[in-house]
Parts: structure tokens; sequence; C-alpha cells
């Protein structure tokens, strides 16, 4: 609607290539979308930039324009923001190139091209929220890569000194004339010292809050109001998993390529208490509780942009090697920012460890519609009490937030100490006890 039209009586040029090709002369129409004069956003016209000189030449090239779209981010996800434009008009894109950012909810994802091409038009700005399947940017698929840059100029070596020949004695010099006194060097004026801040002042930054960290703050809060939240604690005593890893640790990355932590131990142990007690593992969907034969156990990993939860699947399958290698792979890729929302959908219990920042002890909250969350915390000596003597154990506390709804405290205490006593002695891991 409202297009240009172009007909054989309108474009001189178009009469001469019909008549030139013996054709008969046939009004033609041209959906030219990229003569138009520009894009509403929030009620103003935006000019979409230059366009070619000759409406004919830029119908013809408009058919090799192919959009960049926003592609599918998830089921529940439905839209996204622009943050950041890695390419602009007029770049030239290669395949796999990220050509801008987009934050989610729950991630930042990399935009890249299926094709190569010319960048022609940048339709979203930054900080424009863009749906699934909008148009992002326009590619010329038919523009050519421009010529290589030219190699920088390699570095001139010094030219080795030219040797030269002894210098002859030289002839006594003749007496000369006392020599003038040097002149005095003019004293250079010092910088003025710089102005020291007024006492008192102080400066504020504001800026505003991303996409995902606005939604961490909308799911916490939502959680707090909704669930009927309570906090379990225990300790544990790491010395036998200490030494078990201290043991082994080498052989195990000799083996499986994957370093031995402890984080695959409370994986490990928290599968087999969500086995024993599944009301930890269920869910409250309105009137109804989803229990799960399967344990998709979520991670916490803290990135630049916010903290996300990638999920480890079918947990209660898996060896230690296997969670290892797991919970490696996707933690780098969430601190690359490379996490997909595939990655972060579905788990079904939260592991949060704030001991590898010195936590000695805290509250997590549920990650809904998760019902409990484990908190691990750093370990640290203390003294405990062992039969009738006192000794020095490396010590960890550990807590339980979980839903009251759906769980009972006593039911929380016995999930606690059967990770405790996983955890303890692994053992009885190991043998299925």
């Amino acid at each position: 609607k409202g297009a240009p039209v172009l007909s054989a009586g309108r474009s001189p040029m178009l009469r001469s290539l019909l008549a030139l090709r013996r054709l008969p002369l046939r009004p033609v129409r041209f959906h030219m979308r990229a003569l138009s004069t520009g894009i509403i956003r929030g009620g103003n016209v935006v000019p979409l930039g230059r366009i070619s000189r000759s409406p004919f030449m830029g119908a013809l090239r408009h058919f090799a324009v192919e959009p960049v779209v926003v592609p599918e981010l998830g089921d529940s996800i439905t839209e996204g923001t622009v943050v950041e434009w890695v390419k602009g008009p007029n770049d030239y894109v290669n395949v796999d190139d990220v050509i801008c950012v987009l934050e989610t909810d729950k991630v930042s994802l990399d935009i890249r091209s299926e094709k190569a091409g010319l960048l022609t038009e940048q339709i979203a700005e930054e900080g424009d929220t863009v749906e699934v399947g909008a148009e992002l940017a326009k590619l010329d698929t038919d523009a050519k890569a421009p010529e290589g840059a030219a190699a920088p100029p390699a570095e001139e070596k010094a030219a080795p000194a030219a040797e030269t020949a002894p210098a002859a004695p030289e002839a006594p010099a003749a007496p000369s004339a006392p020599a003038a006194p040097a002149p005095k060097k003019e004293a250079k004026p010092e910088p003025a010292a710089e102005p020291k801040p007024v006492p008192g002042s102080r400066e504020e930054t504001r800026v505003p809050m991303s996409r995902m960290r606005l939604r961490i703050a909308e799911r916490l809060k939502d959680a707090q109001n909704t669930a009927a939240m309570l906090t379990t604690f225990n300790e544990i005593d790491m010395s036998g998993i200490m030494k078990v890893r201290s043991k082994y640790k080498d052989a195990f990355l000799e083996k499986h390529g994957a370093k031995l932590g402890f984080m695959s131990c409370f994986v490990a142990a928290s599968s087999n208490a969500l086995k024993a007690h599944p009301q930890v593992n269920a869910a409250i969907d309105g009137k109804d509780i989803v229990y799960r034969d399967y344990c998709d156990i979520s991670v916490a990993v803290a990135t630049p942009n916010g903290l996300v939860t990638p999920v480890l699947r079918n947990t209660e399958t898996m060896s230690f090697d296997e969670i290892e290698k797991e919970i490696a792979a996707l933690g780098k890729k969430a601190r690359d920012g490379k996490i997909a929302i595939e990655d972060m959908l579905g788990g079904t219990f939260t592991i949060s460890n704030g001991g590898v920042y010195g936590s000695l002890m805290g509250t997590p909250i549920i990650n809904p519609p998760q019902t409990a969350i484990l908190g691990m915390h750093g370990i640290f000596k203390r003294p405990v009490a062992i039969g009738d003597s006192v000794e020095i154990r490396p010590m960890m506390y550990v807590a339980l937030t979980y839903d009251h709804r759906l769980i009972d405290g006593s039911d929380a205490v016995l999930f606690l100490r059967k990770i405790k006593e996983g955890v303890e002695d692994p053992v009885t891991m190991l043998l299925g006890l």
C-alpha cells in the first residue's frame, strides 16, 4: 500500500530496455519497500537511509536483499531487547558472524548471520524491543566481499652499521680560543596543580536495569510473594570427600579429561535425595501436584550479565565424570555468553554454590516453579565433637529453602540429612545405598 509504481509510460529507462528486447510494453509494478520513506517507531517516521539513485535498479536489487529476523527464543520467550549492534550499515557480513546482541528475560543471545552479504539496512535500534520473527536488518546476499585489506607494511630491519676504516692518527691540535660560556637555560614554568575536589562533593550514576536483571528481580519477588518459603540448615564434614578427591583427582583427570570437584558429589547426593523424597522434586500447578520420575538439576552460574541456571538433565542416571563434564561445558557457555534458552528450561531442583565466594551461611530463594533449592557455602575448619573428643574438621554449612505449601518440615530435614550422608560417605552413593 502506497508503494511507488513504475510503468512503461512513466519510466524512459524501462521503455528503452523493453524496446531493445522487443517485448510488448506492459505496465510493470514493483513492490519497492526499499523506497519507502521510513518506518514508524513511537509515532515518529524514522528514515531508512540512503537508497539507490535509480528507482529501476533499486527495484531490481531489492530482490537480492534478505531479512535478518529474530529467531525462535524458546517456548516461553516471545520477545527480546536489542542491546548492541556489532555490525552496521555497509558492513560486509560473513556466515556465522555476530550481527547484534539480543537480551531476553533469561539470557543474552548473539544473533548470527546464516548467509554472507552486505548489511544494507538496520531496522531495529539499540534499546528496541522486538518480537520473534521481527526484522532486525536487511542483508544483500548478492554483494561481493570487499577485497582484503592490504597487509601491514613489513617492519624495516635496521641496516647493519657500515664498517669504517680505522681513523688516521690525528695531527696535534692548534691551541684554540677559550670557549664562550654556555647560555643559561630559562627555567620552565611549573604546571599548575590540578584543582582538588571540593570536600563533600560526590557523584551518582544512573543506568537503566538490563532486561535480564529486571526479570531476575521480578521472578525472585514473585517467589517471595507466592511461595511459603522456609529454610532449614545442616552442616557437612567434608574431610571424607576431600580425602577421596585428593587421592584420585589426578587419575580421574587422566582417564576422563575432567577435573574432580565437589559439585559432582553434591549433584549425585541431591539426585539420590530427590528419588527418596519425591515431593521435593515436585511442583504445584494450580490445584494439582506434578511429580517427576526424573531429576533435572539447575546449577546457578554467575555471569557479568547476571545469574543464569543451566540445567543438568537426568542426573539420576549420570556418573561422576559425566556430571563434571556437563558442568564444565555449561559453565563455559554461560561465562562466554553462548548459553542457549534450551539449556536453562525445565529444571526441577537448583543448587547454588556461594562457597566459591567465601560465603559462610545464607538462605537461597526458590526458582519458580521449582519448590526447593540447596545452598552450598564455604569450607572452614572448625572444632567438632567426634565421639568424646574434639577435632578440627573442614566443615560446610548447607541450607535448603523449600515451599512449605508442598513440603513439610520433616521431609525437608530428612532430605537435607540424606544429602549430608551421601557427601560425608560417597561410597554409599557408589554402592546405591
